[in-house]
């Protein structure tokens, strides 16, 4: 096991790129400080990496993946490499949550007990898949054999987001190197650090060294080289839908291929024959618990049939009032705190503007100065406490623009018409709710909703077995997940052959 106290205490000052195999500084010498939102305090310093540095990594990716050590490997031998990757995911778990936890302030009792254990266990099920990419045979003449195959793209790229690092950097790694690819990754300037402590993991692997490659720093530097380095054949970028469209413009200078998982401003609606109870429970996980909304899925538009609404508000009120918000390394946390001091920044100018709109803050509303005032123990950081706005204006910018924060907008409906008026008229597209005991109208809903993913009497449920990915301006119709996640890692050949 690699994280020790003894390991942690020697290696959470400074980090290292990881290129090569070697850790290495910045070009440049010169440093970020990484900063721990449950505190506001500096705790870590990572590389500022410039161009040059994506160039070294982009060069050792493109030997890694030239030499064929891992391309030629038997898809078995992959597997297998994988499946023991898995196992160091495994064993580590406790440490490497730790570090997610302090640097980014997910609450530990997901990143130990929920995130880590399903990491490896999808790693695991993409090491399955490497073992069945098949292509097929097509019949298109006499006196001709066609054939299709699928193939590596070459140098892939990651641009890895803040709120959730590390599932996202072992999924996505996982699925380029089992389609045989190499790999850049870029991990967001606000939380890097869990990755490139993630990097130990190769040293006891049998992972060609360059294979996989993380390079840290600000994306107007790293990012922007990233994009528009023509060695890399494929981007997969996670993140807020703004930045999505800059990640485009700079990929079109190439033809880049593009797997794009961008925002959202999700419906929740509550049907009047909905189980209640269990709709507040699972309305409450979809925007406020355990990440502090910060979840591009998350049902922050919550749409409430008429009739019931006045008693569904005042239920999920007191629900919010019961989260416990507090040091995200407690694992008695219910909800900890956002993950950047600019976040913070954000969700508290949305509390403003949501009360100037005219809407009503039926709960919440406070941040980490206010908490502190009225006896929080808390020692500073980034806090907002789950907060509910209603209104019937599904037009106001709290309804429509998304905070990526603890905030939830509740409107009213009649009918299943109008919510799916409400709920689609949204420039997003990523995931949508439905609560109700009808199993006819939950077919109905599911069919006319525009979204990537739906969930009936449930949300957030994730399984990396199921497709997932978004419609309009919450991506690009590339899937994550699924048993053909490895063709977006991989360009389909076609072969003709004459027999004749």
């Amino acid at each position: 096991m690699l994280g020790s106290t003894e390991v942690r205490e020697k290696t959470l000052k400074e980090f290292l790129n990881y290129i090569g195999g070697e850790r290495r500084p910045s070009r440049s010498g010169a440093w970020l400080d990484s900063v721990d939102p449950s505190t506001g305090q500096v705790w870590a310093r990572i590389p500022a990496s410039t161009a040059g540095d994506v160039d070294d990594a982009v060069r050792a990716a493109q030997h890694a993946f030239d030499s064929g050590d891992w391309t030629d490997l038997p898809a078995a031998e992959r597997a297998a490499r994988l499946r023991a990757w898995a196992d160091a995911i495994e064993t580590n778990a406790e440490w490497l949550s730790e570090v997610e936890t302090r640097d980014n302030g997910r609450p530990l009792r997901e990143t130990r007990f929920a995130q880590l254990p399903g990491a490896a266990m999808q790693v695991r099920y993409i090491a399955g898949l490497a073992e069945n990419i098949q292509g097929s045979t097509v019949d298109v003449r006499p006196g001709a054999f066609a054939y299709t195959r699928w193939e590596p793209v070459g140098v892939t790229a990651l641009i890895i987001p803040w709120n959730g690092p590390l599932p996202v950097f072992f999924a996505k790694v996982a699925a380029s190197l089992a389609a045989g690819n190499a790999i850049v990754v870029k991990p967001a300037q606000q939380a890097t650090v869990s990755i490139l402590e993630a990097t130990r993991l190769f040293d006891e692997l049998d992972i060609p060294p360059g294979l996989v490659n993380v390079v840290s720093g600000r994306g107007s530097k790293v990012g922007d080289a990233v994009t528009g380095h023509p060695g890399i054949g494929k981007i997969s970028f996670t993140g807020s839908t703004e930045t999505g469209r800059r990640v485009m413009e700079r990929a079109t200078v190439n033809i880049k291929n593009l797997l794009l998982e961008l925002g959202g401003k999700s419906p929740n609606i509550v049907f009047a024959d909905a189980d209640l109870d269990a709709a507040v429970a699972g309305v409450s996980a979809g925007v406020f618990t355990p990440n502090a909304g910060q979840a591009c899925v998350a049902g922050s538009r919550v749409l409430i049939e008429a009739s019931v609404y006045d008693d569904f508000v005042e239920r999920l009120a007191a629900h919010a009032r019961s989260i416990a918000v507090g040091d995200p390394m407690d694992l008695a946390t219910g909800m900890g705190p956002l993950a950047t001091e600019s976040q913070y920044d954000t969700v508290r100018s949305y509390l403003r503007l949501g009360q100037e709109e005219g809407a009503r803050l039926a709960v919440g509303g406070r941040t980490t100065q206010d908490l502190i005032k009225e006896g929080s123990p808390l020692r500073g950081g980034f806090y907002a406490e789950p907060s509910l706005f209603t209104t019937e204006d599904n037009g106001l910018r709290i309804s429509q623009e998304e905070i990526f924060g603890p905030v939830a907008v509740a409107l009213p409906f009649d009918g299943e018409d109008q919510a799916v008026t409400l709920a689609n008229n949204t420039p997003y597209g990523l995931a949508a709710g439905v609560w109700t005991e009808d199993v006819r109208r939950a077919h109905r809903m599911a069919n006319r909703l525009r979204a990537g993913n739906v969930w009936v009497n449930t949300y957030k449920a994730m399984h990396w077995a199921m497709p997932f990915g978004g419609q309009k301006q919450s991506g690009n119709g590339g899937t994550a997940n699924g048993a053909t996640a490895l063709h977006e890692w991989m360009d389909l050949k076609s072969v003709w052959m004459n027999v004749e």
